[in-house]
């Protein structure tokens, strides 16, 4: 068996970066490659960074309840496939979905999964991060961080909070996360399910 992590958070808070240093660092561990209807960007791969597809093939799959979760954002429609996830799952790979407190309310709905919220240390280092990207207007800077603050009052729904201070802190706390999932009775129960046998 296998888990699905759920890890939200606002832009801006690291979410992307700490995901990446967790698939380099813990092994069986895989992100759900997303659906989307939007044009493929620059350097991008079908496949690998996203399944690129129309809004015809999406509104099918959405229809057939392809889907654990889907959402419009900017007019481009993004969902994470059951199937996708569950060929993960079976080859025991735990799979995680970086998706918005939102997707994290259908994907309960459907699934069972562990849901991880992260959040800045204050507002100020927030702000600080969104300034110091350097590609964005002071327009947009001030609407990611009233989305922020919308987003960041959610954290409640979820199973854990994570506070990204210290990068390495923060990555620490969502390996024990994930270690910690998989010594469950579960888990621990299937994988050793011979073992166990022989010893009760």
């Amino acid at each position: 068996m296998a888990n699905i992590f759920i890890i939200s958070a606002p832009s801006g808070c690291g979410k992307t970066s700490l995901v990446k240093a967790l698939i380099d660092n813990v092994s069986d561990l895989c992100v759900s490659v997303s659906h989307t209807t939007r044009e493929p960007r620059l350097g991008e791969v079908d496949g690998e960074n996203y399944h690129f597809v129309s809004k015809e093939k999406f509104n099918d799959m959405c229809t057939e309840g392809a889907f654990v979760e889907h959402a419009e954002v900017f007019g481009n429609y993004y969902g994470s496939s059951k199937e996708a996830i569950t060929k993960e799952l079976n080859q025991n790979k735990d799979v995680i979905l970086e998706i918005d407190w939102q997707g994290a309310q259908q994907v309960k709905n459907n699934v069972a999964a562990l849901s991880i919220f992260i959040l800045p240390p204050t507002k100020d280092a927030l702000l600080s991060r969104l300034q110091g990207r350097g590609q964005d207007s002071q327009e947009v800077i001030d609407k990611r961080m009233a989305d922020a603050e919308d987003e960041m009052s959610h954290f409640y729904e979820f199973d854990f909070l994570v506070f990204n201070d210290e990068f390495s802190t923060a990555l620490d706390d969502i390996k024990h996360i994930i270690f910690s999932a998989r010594l469950t009775l579960k888990e621990q129960s299937h994988k050793y399910n011979n073992l166990l046998k022989q010893l009760i």
